[in-house]
């Protein structure tokens, strides 16, 4: 089972950038799908944004044209780029996979990189 880190949240100004980093103790070329997820203090966690292994790519939409991810099978991590961005994105950022288009995300979470965008 590949386990997760996720680094580079942090204090951030609205308007300002952050890129996260999620990288994996084993190979990540196999993995079909990538994501990020974030939970807000009080709320539900929610996916942010995905990544196939052929490169597509999926946001929600309130982060469409602001985030960017991107994977580096590589070095077997994954990025979020975060642009613009705005005190409601302040959350705990989580990364996770699955290993299939049509199977379960890992029942396993890392703690997560705490995002927190205040002036």
């Amino acid at each position: 089972q590949v386990q997760l880190v996720e680094s580079g949240g942090g204090l951030v100004q609205p308007g300002g950038s952050l890129r996260l980093s999620c990288a994996a103790s084993g190979s990540i070329s196999r993995v079909y799908r990538m994501g990020w997820y974030r939970q807000a203090p009080g709320k539900q966690r929610e996916l942010v944004a995905t990544i196939t292994s052929g490169g597509s790519t999926n946001y929600r939409d309130s982060v469409k044209g602001r985030f960017t991810i991107s994977r580096d099978n590589a070095k077997n991590t994954v990025y979020l780029q975060m642009n613009s961005l705005k005190t409601e994105d302040t959350a705990v950022y989580y990364c996770n996979y699955q290993m299939s288009a049509w199977g379960p995300w890992n029942a396993s979470w890392g703690q997560g990189t705490q995002v927190t965008v205040s002036s």
